[in-house]
């Protein structure tokens, strides 16, 4: 088979490669119809988290089944699935709690309570290092899904992939971001980060009740996308002071949810870049911070953008003073996919209106280097095998 694979920094090709096989009975083989670039991909091919042998990247991808394990009674060979990004057991104790990202069973090498640098992770992730399992990923023309009697969902035949392929990972994270703030009905929700998941939270928080949202980023193609794909008002942080401008537009009190959609690799200027060096930290909470200065006093934030290493300087004070509440991670996907799936159905969302660039897999590695490098207004790739 032919799979995008990353080899080392900023160096990932399309390659080929053995087709996987069934290794449990709990596995299926899919052939992969639809596959996206997420940022979180980034990470990886920016060298932000350590992979030092070749891994087949992309964790956001749907197919169909080709073979099923003998231990898998759900699927049969021919259903068209798509599948949550985290791989989970469904039976340990934190699957039982709704908590699939902290799967006991799918991490076997590197799972623990500490949830440190390089040890204590939680579960297993498709195409996102070793310290998440080592599983290749479906950016490529098969892929091996274990726990499949767990994870995978069939799509109904009059949904197309672009429709349902969001619900992989991007509209579950946008839509946890406002599900942990647990709105009540005409918040003000702020989400900083006009990308993919920042837009899936924009959708998310209208759904969800808020009275107004406001999107915050620096590039005005991904402001003019959150414009047109969720309806929202918009910020330029690279023109005026964003958090001084929240509370112009929040009589003077900051937003009732702040929502960080960017994490550690929010832009920063040399000075900063420095400073991360002496402190050992990779990236920026430069972002964190923004919302914490702009939400509300008893405000909540959520983080759903990445943070792979310790930050000094947290703003424990402000933290505690504004008594803000904040929850983040990474979203639990099999506890909303099905309600997500309905609301598709309804056409209560649509999720594939932040489609960019839509290309053969052969064209993966080129389409990184755009993605990353933010050239040809690119907000979302999805990759065709």
């Amino acid at each position: 088979m032919k799979a995008l694979v990353f080899h080392g920094k900023k160096d990932v090709s399309v390659d080929q490669l053995e087709d996987p096989r069934i290794e449990t009975p709990r596995d299926t083989i899919l052939q992969v119809t639809s596959t996206a670039i997420c940022g979180s991909d980034l990470h990886i091919y920016n060298g932000l988290f350590p992979q030092p042998t070749d891994m087949v990247l992309g964790h956001e991808f749907m197919g169909i089944v080709q073979e099923v394990g003998a231990g898998v009674s759900n699927l049969k060979k021919g259903d068209r699935v798509v599948v949550p990004f985290p791989i989970a057991c469904g039976h340990c104790h934190f699957c039982s709690m709704d908590l699939h990202t902290h799967c006991e069973q799918s991490n076997p090498e590197h799972y623990g309570p500490e949830g440190g640098l390089l040890k204590g992770k939680g579960g297993g992730l498709f195409g996102y290092t070793d310290l998440y399992g080592g599983y290749n990923g479906g950016q490529a023309e098969y892929v091996r899904v274990p726990y499949s009697d767990v994870g995978p969902r069939v799509v109904p035949e009059n949904l197309t992939d672009d429709q349902a392929l969001f619900l992989t990972d991007i509209f579950p994270t946008g839509w946890a971001a406002i599900d942990w703030a647990q709105l009540k009905g005409g918040e003000v929700v702020v989400v900083f980060g006009c990308g993919p998941v920042g837009i899936m939270a924009m959708k998310a928080a209208w759904i969800q009740g808020a009275s107004r949202v406001i999107g915050v980023d620096i590039l005005d193609y991904r402001l003019e996308m959150a414009k047109k794909a969720a309806n929202v008002e918009t910020i330029n942080a690279s023109k005026t002071d964003a958090v001084d401008q929240i509370r112009q537009m929040t009589g003077g009190y900051g937003a009732d949810v702040c929502v960080d959609a960017v994490g550690m690799e929010a832009d920063r200027s040399l000075i900063e870049k420095a400073l991360g060096v002496v402190r050992a930290e990779v990236g920026t909470m430069k972002t964190l911070g923004y919302c914490l200065d702009a939400v509300r006093r008893g405000g909540v934030v959520t983080v759903v953008g990445v943070y792979g290493t310790p930050f000094d300087n947290f703003p424990l004070h402000q933290w505690f003073d504004k008594g803000i509440q904040i929850k983040g991670g990474q979203a639990t996907v099999h506890k909303y996919i099905d309600h997500l799936l309905s609301l598709v159905q309804q056409e209560k969302v649509v999720l594939q209106d932040i489609i960019t660039h839509q290309v053969p897999l052969a064209e993966a590695a080129r389409m990184y280097e755009i993605f990353n490098n933010k050239e040809e207004e690119c907000v979302k790739v999805v990759l065709k095998p």
